[in-house]
């Protein structure tokens, strides 16, 4: 999508290389969009000291005041800090929904799987099969859900030293650059868009699937421990942004 200069195919081009440094970030882009369906990358992190950098891993419908987006967003770290992974929804537009997790291993020591499940039923964020995010669909109760707009697969590296890293207070050292992140096994199963206008209501799509309408037990168990060990913030509980609650919330998200 931007500075092609540095991005770089690697292992027969099966991989891919982003770079940063002082003079830009990088990021590329899948060539259609989808509408519903399962999206997984295996990233790994910018290994050492990356405080002020973003690696990001997301979908977005690329239709600036309306739209719908998916993100991860791993935020750089000081050396021997914990990564966090920032996600967030948009839904026609209102996005300001941040949750963080510290991830409990180390992301840069190699490759891990980072997945997101779309259905009609609810959005799941996935670490290596372990769910840390899940957004349902409360259309039933007037809670925006998106599923309307197709969205794109995006990947980028970028500096935003401004909030990334403690809320700004830890600065980029561009020292340490480049600064370098690495993708591969991109996989999705979705409806394409353009493609067939039945594809998106299909109930038969195995992602739509029974099995994959809920959190099964193994996954809910998972799910717990990530909120009560390793959950960092939550914008629901954040009196400062909402004094009141977002309604999701008490619609139980």
């Amino acid at each position: 999508t931007w500075s092609d200069s540095h991005i770089k195919q690697i292992d027969g081009g099966r991989a891919i290389q982003l770079f940063l440094d002082q003079n830009s970030g990088c990021g590329f882009a899948s060539k259609r969009k989808y509408l519903f369906g399962h999206i997984s990358m295996k990233i790994k992190l910018i290994s050492g000291d990356s405080a002020g950098t973003v690696t990001a891993f997301y979908m977005n419908s690329d239709t600036n005041t309306i739209r719908d987006e998916l993100d991860f967003e791993f935020l750089g770290n000081r050396t021997g800090q914990p990564y966090t992974v920032q996600t967030n929804i948009y839904t026609h537009g209102k996005g300001d929904r941040e949750q963080r997790v510290n991830l409990w291993f180390d992301p840069a020591a190699d490759f891990h799987t980072y997945t997101i499940m779309w259905n009609h039923h609810h959005i799941v964020f996935y670490v290596d099969e372990v769910p840390i995010r899940v957004y349902k669909n409360n259309e039933a109760i007037n809670i925006l859900y998106p599923k309307l707009q197709p969205m794109g697969v995006y990947s980028t590296l970028w500096e935003a030293d401004d909030w990334a890293t403690r809320g700004g207070l830890e600065k980029i050292d561009w020292s340490k650059a480049p600064f370098l992140a690495y993708y591969k096994d991109f996989d999705i199963e979705g409806c394409a868009v353009p493609g067939p206008t039945s594809c998106a209501s299909n109930p038969r799509n195995w992602w739509e699937g029974t099995a994959y309408q809920s959190l099964n037990a193994k996954e809910a168990r998972r799910y717990r421990w990530v909120r009560l060990n390793h959950m960092i913030y939550d914008y629901c509980t954040d009196k400062s942004r909402y004094p009141v609650p977002p309604r999701e919330y008490l619609a139980g998200i």
